[in-house]
């Protein structure tokens, strides 16, 4: 079974259909947390809906579109990390990610993503990461600096919100810039 560390009692490791009753038990735990800012399709309220958000990503990942890892600490799944879309044929692909309020602060989806980075550029070849998240969502925000990515544009109303339309920044990071900074060469 594939697992990375990400400190001493916190893995990332694969996030299968078999987990949804831990995923589920992980999303109400998070629930009122994450669902100003992720999609209301991903923040499952029932088992077979936990079961059919894991399962698209499985397929995702059969058919090399997507994936999506869990981040378990102290054994209990707190939250994770996604591919929320990914194309060989254009070299890009969207990154994502949830975490519960008991994880945060610690750096955990920063190093997960940074995994999640490092085997898109290694070990797919890709070109280009890309970050969206809602311009109000400063903790996403403050992940893509911490990340180096760049803030490439906001597009203005694109989604809609509970309070009315919602801004979307896209961030991004390019393979080489990403390998000059894992080389520690200053940009």
């Amino acid at each position: 079974m594939f697992a990375a560390p990400l400190t001493d009692d916190v893995e990332l490791r694969p996030l299968n259909p078999w987990h949804a009753e831990e995923f589920l038990a992980n999303l109400d735990r998070s629930r009122e947390h994450i669902s100003p800012w992720v999609s209301p399709s991903f923040v499952a309220a029932d088992l077979d809906a936990a079961r059919h958000v894991l399962q698209r990503y499985a397929d995702r990942w059969a058919r090399d579109d997507g994936g999506i890892w869990g981040i378990w600490s102290g054994g209990t799944l707190v939250g994770g990390v996604l591919l929320v879309s990914l194309s060989t044929a254009s070299g890009v692909c969207e990154a994502g990610c949830w975490l519960e309020p008991t994880a945060v602060g610690r750096g955990l989806v920063t190093r997960a993503v940074e995994r999640v980075i490092d085997w898109a550029f290694v070990e797919r070849g890709l070109h280009r990461v890309e970050w969206r998240t809602n311009a109000g969502n400063v903790r996403s925000i403050a992940v893509a600096r911490r990340l180096g990515m760049r803030r490439d544009g906001v597009l203005r109303e694109v989604l809609p919100g509970p309070q009315g339309r919602v801004d979307l920044e896209i961030w991004s990071v390019l393979a080489p810039e990403w390998r000059a900074r894992r080389a520690g060469v200053p940009s």
